[in-house]
């Protein structure tokens, strides 16, 4: 007899994972550390559902000692809001190229003060993909997987292998985004999601159709599958991100529940 797979979700801070609404997720792109602060206090002022900081935008971020102490002073700022830790590499739209050694130092320095709740980490920019997720995991952090291109969306079955070998290396959130060259694109990549959604209801995904042919993407997440979505509060990290307002009240309205 065939067992049904559970849905998965999971909470952290009092704001779930996997269920209603997608959660509403804010970047912060600043490069100097007193206004990296400022603008996550700014955030959870606006009661962002999570905050994403972007480490590759800060000046110091070959300075694993200034990531350390800015991460300590962001620590009673963020303890009601759930912190996403991500170093986005230049190939997949980031601001800084560096090793891969280097790059793993500064993921492993934020798992290691316990301080951001979720670390990215970049599918096909990790050498050895299952052996980081677990290291990071066992430090007590969920793991976002992902991968973005931003110059097409590809085959349908390429996306598909790409959702699926993120989740068979055990990453806890999936994340896929792709750049629409036509209305067709959009489709294709939210008819992945919702067959994804349905076939691995244990695992959360996030996905999003980028630019502005690709928006309704990112309000859609409730009906498609995707947990969370990224929006803008004054700074956007991808194109197309929604202004928070407005995109609060548009899930508002689709909300099935």
């Amino acid at each position: 007899m065939k067992t049904e797979m559970k849905t998965k979700q999971f909470c952290i801070k009092g704001k779930t994972f996997g269920t209603g609404r997608p959660l509403i997720c804010l970047p912060v792109t600043k490069k100097v550390k007193s206004e990296i602060i400022e603008e996550i206090a700014r955030l959870v002022e606006l009661h962002a559902d999570v905050i994403e900081w972007r480490v590759d935008a800060y000046e110091e971020a070959r300075n694993l000692n200034a990531i350390r102490q800015l991460l300590r002073e962001v620590e009673p700022i963020v303890k009601d809001t759930p912190f996403l830790y991500t170093f986005r590499s230049k190939m997949q739209g980031g601001l800084l190229e560096l090793s891969e050694e280097e790059a793993y130092d500064i993921r492993l320095v934020g798992a290691e003060t316990k301080i951001p709740d979720l670390i990215d980490l970049e599918f096909f920019a990790v050498d050895n993909l299952a052996k980081e997720i677990k290291q990071i995991q066992e430090l007590g952090r969920k793991v976002i997987t992902s991968h973005h291109d931003f110059n097409q969306t590809p085959d349908t079955k390429v996306m598909e292998m790409i959702l699926s070998q993120m989740r068979e290396n055990g990453a806890d959130i999936v994340k896929l985004a792709v750049m629409p060259n036509q209305a067709a694109d959009v489709i294709r990549l939210l008819e992945v999601t919702e067959d994804f959604h349905k076939r691995f209801p244990d695992s959360l995904l996030i996905t999003m159709s980028m630019g502005d042919l690709g928006k309704v993407s990112r309000i859609t997440g409730e009906v498609f599958g995707s947990c969370m979505t990224f929006g803008s509060a004054g700074e956007a990290s991808a194109p197309g991100q929604i202004e928070l307002e407005q995109l609060s009240k548009m899930l508002e309205i689709l909300s099935v529940e």
